[in-house]
């Protein structure tokens, strides 16, 4: 419903303005970034990216070279919306409709960054976001057992109630299906339950109103071998999922076999971040407390049981990572206070040695991160680019890529302990948007696949759904105003 009310919104505004004279002297300014700007570090990159990946988020978030050329004035890379319709309407591009990248570079002038308004608000810490990959459904995951599954085409009514099986700790993970006919969650524990969401009873009740399938990671002359799943995925078929693990493994289960297929080594810490690098889900990244991030190719797993290679960089654990989807590129959070851009072109076979480099003791569950080391740099770090401003403390905070459909993946945004998400400029490196609301650590946040809507999910126990300013208004900046409302432990 939003995806194609936001098509419509766009598409009736090119035959409404289609007449309008233009003034040639209006253009969009350049935003600044939209929060409390008095609070440190507006750039997290001293220089504009010069890398490949900037030039492909250029190309699918820029205007057409004729569009930038609406009048008869010097080339302009911001192009108004106004100047984007008149020369859609005058076929100045020579298709006669928007590319993908000039509906990128009007939608990008839109971010969710008005409200926020509350979808829902528990009295328990909220630890999972997830937009469905279409945007019809979104999951929320809290400590306190509970899943709750909103179907945000039908104003965010509440689809599904689960109340978890298993439960150690917290709901650490959860993943959709690619037919979002099953749910599975994860927990501390070697057990990944199933749930069926398209079933028409809206409690699930595990075992009770309805059947939560455990699907066992131990093996069979591994049973009561206890660690806990922190990361876990479906393949893009749906008959696989991938697991990262605490006991520093990666595992691939069968769901026809109902077996797990595979278990790797792969890490000397916790694996706390696995994800597939593209649609073929023959590359898997993986992200550990051992500081490494690692490329994985399934079908040398028999053979080898290595990694193909190694990117290094990460002063300390990493968090998250995520994939551009396009086998090339991921992301990836860091306690080290940074999310750090990768090529994986540039990984290397082994990591390399760098002893010395750390000479303090520090734990993130309890402590704030060093001042003197902010500034210091992996004496081999492979990355492209980091990014810094965000806070990564006490729990494992998440990042990702803005949405290919309405932002060509130009943005960079992530959940952080001092209560904000915080949205960046993969090229410039600039901090855009700081999203303040919570009351306490935001570990997760996802963006709508096609609509300028962002949801953020907080220890404080508030759903919070951020949104572009208005129709077709110019960009405002957001309320910093916090309501009054109880805090919840």
């Amino acid at each position: 419903m939003y995806f194609r009310a936001w098509s419509t919104l766009i598409g009736d505004m090119g035959y409404a303005l289609s007449r309008l004279e233009i003034d040639p002297d209006y253009s969009d300014s350049e935003s600044s970034p939209v929060g409390d700007d008095n609070d440190g570090q507006q750039s997290s990159s001293q220089h504009e990216l010069d890398h490949e990946v900037a030039q492909l988020t250029k190309l699918s978030s820029a205007p057409h070279d004729r569009l930038r050329r609406v009048l008869p004035r010097r080339e302009e890379f911001n192009v108004s919306p106004v100047k984007m319709l008149a020369g859609r309407e005058g076929n100045y591009s020579g298709r006669g409709r928007f590319s993908s990248a000039d509906r990128c570079h009007i939608l990008n002038k839109y971010l969710p960054v008005k409200g926020p308004s509350i979808v829902d608000q528990l009295t328990t810490r909220a630890y999972v976001s997830q937009f469905s990959s279409d945007g019809s459904l979104f999951v929320a995951a809290f400590q306190g057992s509970h899943i709750k599954v909103y179907n945000a085409e039908m104003g965010w009514k509440l689809q599904k109630n689960i109340v978890a099986e298993s439960l150690r700790w917290t709901v650490t993970d959860t993943s959709l299906s690619p037919d979002k006919r099953f749910l599975i969650y994860a927990t501390m524990s070697p057990i990944v339950n199933i749930v069926n969401i398209g079933s028409s009873a809206t409690e699930s009740h595990a075992n009770v109103t309805e059947i939560h399938e455990a699907l066992e990671f131990s093996a069979d002359d591994e049973r009561g071998y206890a660690f806990g799943i922190f990361s876990v995925k479906f393949s893009n078929d749906g008959k696989e999922l991938v697991a990262g693990t605490s006991d520093d493994s990666i595992y691939v289960y069968d769901i026809e076999a109902n077996r797990p297929s595979l278990r790797i080594q792969a890490h000397t810490s916790d694996v706390n971040s696995v994800c597939f690098a593209d649609e073929s889900s023959n590359l898997i990244y993986s992200g550990s407390d051992d500081n490494l991030c690692k490329v994985w190719d399934r079908r040398s797993f028999g053979s080898k049981g290595k990694p193909v290679g190694i990117l290094t960089g990460h002063l300390e654990g990493i968090t998250h990572i995520d994939s551009r989807n396009d086998g090339r590129y991921l992301i990836s959070n860091g306690k080290d206070q940074t999310i750090k851009l990768w090529d994986i072109r540039k990984m290397s076979s082994n990591a390399p040695r760098t002893p010395g480099f750390r000479n303090y003791e520090w734990d993130y569950r309890w402590m704030d991160y060093p001042l003197r080391a902010r500034n210091v740099k992996h004496p081999s770090d492979q990355s492209v680019a980091t990014y810094k401003g965000h806070s990564v403390l006490r729990t494992l905070i998440r990042c990702y890529f803005s949405p290919v459909y309405s932002t060509g993946q130009r943005y960079i945004y992530t959940g952080s302990h001092d209560s904000c998400v915080y949205v960046y400029d993969v090229v410039s490196g600039a901090r855009v948007a700081r999203l303040m609301h919570h009351k306490s650590t935001v570990r997760d946040c996802s963006w709508h696949p096609y609509y300028p809507m962002l949801v953020s999910s907080s220890f404080d126990g508030d759903i919070a759904k951020w949104e572009f300013p208005g129709n077709a208004e110019n960009p405002i900046p957001v309320n910093n105003s916090r309501p009054q409302r109880l805090y919840f432990d």
